[in-house]
């Protein structure tokens, strides 16, 4: 039986031997892949910039720059970090599998290469890569300020283009945020926040979601701060509060709801419950009490 493939992916084989090179082109070719060809690492980064592969097979042993080196160089780049890399290596003892895997590999293949087995492999993780691209691209359009963040190192795995955003805004490099926030990391529980405070004394909001990644909501401070005060002001509930507070700047219920991650249905019950509470009857109305509780009045 042969290997289901996704549809019309692009692989990229990195290896600096002319036969390895020939078996995996026709056999990829044969089974419907666009296929890139590189003899070195220098070349596979080129390549992979340029075209943006699907998935990447990588000879792990290479002259000059090695497969590990040329890994690593991959996921220190945004444009490619996100390719996931098979190592193609001999040398199956357990000191080189954890290199590949440290380097950033997503799995290992042991030469003499069997193509029913690399195709199957390929094919597994390519499509789990385009499931987490079509994850990432919802919460991109959600507008939201989030972020993975890899627990060991505090450096971000991935950033929705808000929290990039943010993070230039306030001056955070990623080997700053690295270093402030990485204890706070290995001990934060789900709902935590850790105040990331400039030296003009503005700063940002970092509030654990959940996930093995460390998945995290950047806010401003200010922005954090108003569904505090409508909380204790108000007498409202946390999830009224952050939906009275996106009302009062104007969002409409599918708005609340993408930034919120829920329904415009549901936005639309919580707004039900604050307008029994706060006495008024339109959005108008509850907007004004919103902007002066949030002035003190």
């Amino acid at each position: 039986m042969s290997a289901p493939r996704p549809e019309r992916a692009t692989a990229l084989i990195v290896d600096d031997q002319p036969e390895n090179l020939a078996l995996l082109h026709d056999a990829l070719d044969s089974a419907g892949y666009r296929v890139l060809l590189a003899t070195d690492g220098a070349a596979a980064l080129r390549r992979a910039a340029e075209c943006r592969p699907d998935i990447i097979l990588l000879d792990a042993v290479m002259p000059g720059m090695d497969g590990f080196e040329t890994a690593r160089r991959l996921k220190a780049e945004a444009e490619t970090q996100a390719i996931p890399i098979v190592f193609m290596t001999g040398l199956s003892d357990s000191e080189h599998v954890l290199a590949a895997f440290a380097a950033g590999g997503a799995d290992y293949v042991v030469k003499p290469l069997r193509p029913a087995e690399v195709l199957a492999r390929l094919a597994a993780h390519i499509g789990s890569a385009r499931q987490l691209c079509r994850a990432r691209q919802a919460l991109e359009a959600s507008g939201q300020a989030l972020l993975a963040a890899d627990p060991a190192s505090g450096r971000p795995l991935w950033l929705t283009e808000r929290a990039r955003g943010l993070l230039q805004a306030h001056g955070w490099s990623d080997a700053a945020l690295a270093a402030r926030w990485r204890p706070w990391l290995g001990q934060a529980e789900a709902g935590e926040s850790l105040a990331l405070e400039g030296g003009d004394g503005s700063g940002l909001l970092a509030r654990r979601l959940a996930g093995d990644e460390c998945l995290l909501a950047l806010s401003e401070r200010g922005e954090a701060a108003a569904p505090q005060r409508l909380m204790r002001a108000l007498g409202l509930t946390p999830r009224q509060a952050e939906v009275l507070h996106w009302l009062s700047l104007g969002k409409t219920n599918r708005d609340i709801g993408d930034i919120l991650g829920m329904s415009p249905r549901t936005v639309n019950k919580h707004l039900e419950h604050v307008f029994a509470r706060l006495g008024v009857e339109t959005r108008t109305s509850a907007a004004a009490l919103a902007l002066r509780s949030a002035d003190g009045g």
